[in-house]
């Protein structure tokens, strides 16, 4: 709900309108590219679920077309997902292992990096294939610019705001404190410069760009939506479903690096947090073995076979009303092949370095 209010408020005050002004092209091939790298790169500095929230507002004001832009926000979640499993501070699942000391900040992204992108570049290419041609026209803005919005308003709550979302993961390693309370700080830091700028609008400006008109446009029944299948998730692992689980798996499958990947296959069902936790309280290798390294890719990035498999996905399926089977059918096979690519590019480098 933070996370959306600050979308929301920089939204208001036209932040998005300097990015979106310098997408020109209309090439549906060229805008995949920008979308999936800009969504990689944003992912790795903030959380994959806040990228996912600014991404999907970015694609309303660039396409139209209902059915390609469901099909940006697919590769939105793909490239979400596979951003923030080379870092420490990208995704919940690592940011957990890093807590743990079961991964280091530098190893992690050296070992990482490059399965992660090719996670993102299998899909990206297929797509690239699949859509062809240019984009229609830009969707007609609900109103245009304020009079009384300058472009220094424009600068001030963009940059702002992207501190503010970045800082969340660095205010939660720094203070050990929850991370909403980091997002409730840089919302409220937010609010107060709102309300000092607010001065130097008009009436009329100064009532739709204030956090209480911010607040009021957030779509809640996704928050509601997202919270219910986070207290579905939580109750299976409260009942220790997930653990016993993630036992069975290591009792079943031949291998440790089998089992990484079929955990990561698992979290695409179920929430990777609690199976992640379970997989830190079964094994007890040293900081930095290749186990944890492949269960940081792996739990990073599986959730995106399926588009309730991770906070990302679930987020763009509440903000934009995307079907489940609609995924399945169109998204989650790119997805699914780009998570093996991956695994096998982690394992090849693995064989080289070794």
């Amino acid at each position: 709900m933070g996370a959306m209010t600050i979308v929301e408020l920089v939204d208001a005050h036209e932040g998005f309108a300097i990015i979106t002004n310098r997408i020109q092209g209309r090439k549906k091939s060229s805008l995949l590219w920008v979308v999936g790298l800009l969504t990689f790169f944003m992912s790795s500095v903030l959380d994959n679920l806040t990228t996912t929230i600014v991404m999907v507002s970015l694609l309303r004001k660039l396409i139209q077309d209902r059915e390609d832009r469901l099909r940006y926000v697919g590769l939105v979640v793909i490239a979400a997902n596979a951003g923030g499993a080379w870092t420490v501070i990208g995704d919940v699942t690592t940011t957990m292992l890093w807590i743990k000391h079961k991964i280091g900040t530098v190893e992690v992204m050296s070992e990482l990096f490059l399965g992660s992108l090719v996670c993102l570049l299998v899909p990206l290419i297929g797509l690239t294939f699949l859509m062809r041609g240019n984009l229609g026209e830009r969707p007609s803005e609900d109103k245009a610019i304020e009079i009384d919005i300058r472009p220094w308003h424009q600068w001030l709550f963009l940059i702002l705001g992207l501190i503010g979302l970045i800082s969340v993961p660095v205010f939660k390693a720094t203070t050990h404190l929850p991370p909403y309370m980091g997002m409730m700080l840089s919302l409220a830091v937010l609010w107060i410069v709102s309300e000092l700028v607010s001065h130097t609008m008009d009436e009329t400006t100064r009532s739709s760009t204030g956090v209480l008109a911010a607040l009021r446009r957030v779509d809640m029944s996704s928050i509601l939506f997202f919270l219910g299948i986070l207290l579905a998730v939580g109750s299976l692992g409260a009942m220790g479903i997930l653990e016993n689980a993630a036992r069975w798996l290591d009792e079943t499958l031949p291998n440790r690096e089998v089992v990484a990947v079929a955990i990561g296959l698992v979290s695409a069902v179920v929430d990777n947090v609690p199976l992640v936790a379970a997989g830190i309280e079964m094994y007890s290798m040293p900081i930095n073995d290749d186990f944890w390294m492949l269960l940081a890719y792996c739990a990073g990035t599986g959730g995106s076979c399926l588009i309730i498999g991770s906070a990302a996905g679930v987020a763009a399926m509440g903000l934009e009303h995307i079907d489940f089977v609609w995924y399945l059918k169109k998204v989650a096979p790119l997805a699914v092949t780009g998570y093996i690519a991956g695994v096998f590019v982690i394992l090849l480098q693995r064989l080289i370095l070794h």
